[in-house]
């Protein structure tokens, strides 16, 4: 029996198994004790994908799955919907005056990443240990102290007291971009000048760390030439997913669909 808050999702008289759409589900956040509002965007999502099925196999579009990441192979299911796209959104390359039109609305938001050349003093720890936690704050408070007050002897103080194997080059860990050290490193790195020992042990996965910035290489604006293609790829990326909006929409406007609400976000 179907339940009221759960009806079947029935498009254009193909009936979606509920076991599907509950496995759609788990990948649709709600609020708690709301499981209403994760089955309707699954039922969303569900009945757009069986719509985009119907029409690859009305127009016998052949699946041919490719490898998206490395051994990660295409579904069938998967391949049928990137050819209907394929034929039915074909993307004109962006003209050269759209591509500067779009730099000049804003250089400033081409910039290269910054470069920090960084040292440090590890404190290894499991941050889980209450008390292994609470043994190496003390530690790393300790030498924070003497990180500061001695700055022109961190190498030193490295060497001897870091558990981190930087400690053969002083605790120098090189130059590091966005993305090169966990989020919690990043976070105070990008609050350091040049020179600054950080106040307060940094706590990460690998434990607590005591920080210097050793040179900090701010971001800066790149050139139209620099970033042309980048502004290419992103306005063909715009365009396209503008294109399949629309044909979903269409396609949407044509069916008949049950059970589900296509307006959810």
């Amino acid at each position: 029996m179907t339940s009221p808050l759960f009806p079947d999702v029935i498009v254009n008289g193909e009936i979606i198994p509920h076991k599907m759409v509950a496995a759609e589900a788990q990948h649709h956040i709600g609020p708690r004790g709301k499981p209403g509002i994760a089955w309707r965007k699954a039922a969303k999502a569900v009945a757009i994908r069986t719509l985009l099925l119907q029409q690859a196999r009305a127009q016998k579009i052949e699946a041919h799955p490719e490898e998206v990441a490395p051994g990660q192979i295409e579904t069938e299911e998967e391949a049928l919907i990137r050819g209907l796209l394929r034929t039915a959104i074909d993307t004109p390359h962006p003209s050269e005056a759209e591509i500067r039109a779009e730099w000049e609305r804003g250089p400033e938001r081409f910039r290269s990443p910054p470069l920090w050349e960084v040292s440090h003093i590890l404190i290894a720890c499991d941050p889980r240990s209450d008390t292994a936690r609470k043994k190496a704050l003390a530690r790393a408070t300790k030498l924070t102290g003497l990180a500061r007050d001695e700055r022109n002897g961190f190498s030193a103080l490295a060497a001897r007291e870091s558990d981190c194997g930087s400690k053969t080059s002083g605790g120098s860990l090189g130059q590091l971009g966005p993305g090169d050290t966990v989020p919690e490193f990043e976070a105070v790195l990008r609050n350091l000048n040049g020179g600054e020992v950080t106040e307060t042990p940094v706590l990460t996965r690998h434990g607590y760390h005591v920080i210097r910035m050793d040179a900090v290489a701010e971001s800066q604006v790149l050139p139209f030439g620099a970033v042309r293609e980048k502004i290419s790829d992103a306005l063909e990326k715009t365009a396209w997913a503008r294109q399949a909006q629309s044909f979903v929409g269409q396609l949407v406007a044509d069916a008949d669909i049950k059970g589900a609400d296509l307006s959810v976000v």
